[in-house]
């Protein structure tokens, strides 16, 4: 993988490239960022080649449902898996216009029932309308900022019909204490969804600093604000 983001041949990664070939891991921004952190070791920006087999090998981790952690290095897992679409939901080699939503068509009345109660704007939710129900669920902040991640799937920090769907279907399974993963699978991704996005890379995805990473994420940050769980 070094010679893909290595162009200059200089033994070294900068974040920027990095930054475009991670996201073709189709790991959610928040997971990205943890993975930089812990590869950039003196927090330069920039991972010399040790740093960045480590980050492979986190990449790896994180896809196969491991913890990101540097305690996880040295489990086996399969070499990470890269897609070179657009669309870092949609997996390679697999027909995934094809596949049936996950979400069922009694859930989604059910989900559907939900967004229109929360008095939708232009078909949108935006985060401040959409974190009370999250976290009526009592699940931890930082699930919740996981399924807010994926469920947001054209970053545009609003959600919509299907998106919210997703995001309820989430929350459920989380409640029945199946993981959330920590990529969308294909078969979530709505059908309304599975087309390529048209702007590659418009989202940022590991500034300078990652430590200000969730700046990018504002419902994630509302998320981690004290609010009482005990509506």
């Amino acid at each position: 993988f070094l010679p893909q983001v290595d162009s200059a041949n200089a033994g070294r990664v900068l974040a920027s490239d990095a930054a475009v070939f991670l996201k073709k891991s189709g790991l959610t921004d928040l997971v990205l960022g943890k993975i930089w952190d812990l590869a950039d070791t003196d927090g330069k920006g920039i991972l010399n080649k040790q740093e960045f087999f480590v980050a492979l090998r986190l990449v790896a981790c994180a896809q196969n449902g491991l913890d990101v952690s540097l305690s996880s290095l040295n489990l086996p897992v399969p070499p990470p898996r890269f897609n070179d679409t657009s669309s870092p939901l949609l997996l390679s080699g697999t027909a995934s216009s094809d596949l049936p939503w996950a979400v069922k068509l009694e859930d989604k009345v059910k989900y559907d029932a939900i967004f229109d109660s929360l008095n939708p704007v232009n078909g949108l939710l935006s985060g401040d309308k959409v974190k009370p129900v999250l976290l009526n669920s009592k699940l931890p902040v930082d699930i919740l900022g996981r399924v807010w991640e994926l469920s947001d799937i054209d970053r545009d920090g609003m959600l919509d019909r299907d998106e919210f769907a997703v995001a309820m279907f989430l929350v459920y399974c989380a409640l029945e204490k199946e993981p959330v993963p920590m990529s969308l699978p294909a078969a979530l991704v709505p059908p309304s969804k599975r087309k390529p996005l048209s702007v590659p890379g418009a989202m940022p995805l590991i500034p300078s600093s990652t430590k200000e990473s969730h700046q990018s994420l504002p419902p994630v940050g509302i998320l981690a604000a004290k609010t009482p769980l005990t509506q």
